[in-house]
């Protein structure tokens, strides 16, 4: 059955929780994944006509930035900053698209069947409230900083972090992720903490089978590296391995030791 969704994107709350170099082209391939029709896509932004105004490179960014997202099929939603003074001189700024986001999906509710939502912001409850009340199922994506009590309204979370390529490892530009030599952000699956190794899990492509996560069967997107403490950077420590859901990034290579199996380096924190 052919699932109709609509995807919402608050862009500054993601800018500045940890998607800053959000992929927009890679959103919308997970966002379709499956038997899913892409009824809208949308991004909701801020602008800034006065800086923009005396800020050419300002001006670029933004405008650059606005035609990519529309390039790849989004309906980029502009929405300007306002400048306020008070009494005292003190210049305030105000600009929010939330209300705008809001109101959008609750009119195309009734023409989905799942609305996924990327922010971390816990504002959006209500939304989430309302739009499960219309019918819809709700998904969330998120980075850091996204809010518990969504995450567990929504009937799915997905961390941004561990989809393959949706935010770039901006130190390897040519990254091929999962390949041998590349970077990959994953989970703890297994950590012996009497041993001293481990195993990372990690997304190897993009499709509706993420909770399959038995690495073993054949229709699971997720792979397995081995990992040794020595390869843990000093700032993680083994109670965050053993949680599961501390998200890594670290380099996969071959196993020197057992045929197509892969082993983590240099593993380093990217969120607790």
């Amino acid at each position: 059955m052919t699932i109709k969704i609509g995807v919402f994107v608050d862009a500054e709350n993601v800018r500045y929780n940890g998607g800053f170099h959000l992929r927009y082209d890679i959103l919308r391939r997970f966002a379709s994944r499956g038997e899913r029709n892409l009824i809208r896509l949308n991004t909701y932004l801020l602008f800034d006509q006065e800086r923009a105004n005396e800020d050419a490179e300002y001006a670029k960014k933004a405008l650059s930035y606005q035609q990519i997202a529309r390039q790849f099929g989004w309906k980029a939603n502009i929405k300007n900053i306002r400048r306020y003074t008070d009494d005292e001189g003190q210049v305030s700024i105000k600009g929010s698209t939330d209300l705008d986001l809001a109101v959008d999906a609750l009119q195309q509710a009734d023409h989905l069947d799942e609305v996924l939502l990327v922010t971390g912001d816990g504002d959006f409850e209500p939304l989430v409230t309302a739009l499960q009340n219309k019918g819809c199922r709700v998904e969330l994506l998120g980075f850091d900083n996204v809010s518990r009590q969504l995450q567990r309204q929504v009937d799915t979370f997905y961390s941004g972090f561990l989809i393959p390529n949706l935010i770039p490892v901006t130190y390897e530009p040519r990254n091929n992720w999962g390949k041998p030599g590349s970077v990959v952000r994953g989970v703890c699956s297994k950590w012996f903490q009497d041993k001293g190794f481990g195993f990372l899990n990690f997304l190897d492509r993009i499709d509706d089978n993420s909770w399959i996560t038995n690495t073993c069967l054949n229709e699971s997107p997720w792979t397995s590296a081995f990992c040794h403490i020595n390869e843990i950077a000093g700032d993680i420590n083994e109670d965050d391995l053993v949680h599961g859901d501390t998200v890594l990034e670290f380099y996969v290579q071959e196993s020197p030791q057992e045929e197509n199996g892969l082993v983590a380096q240099n593993v380093r924190l990217v969120q607790a």
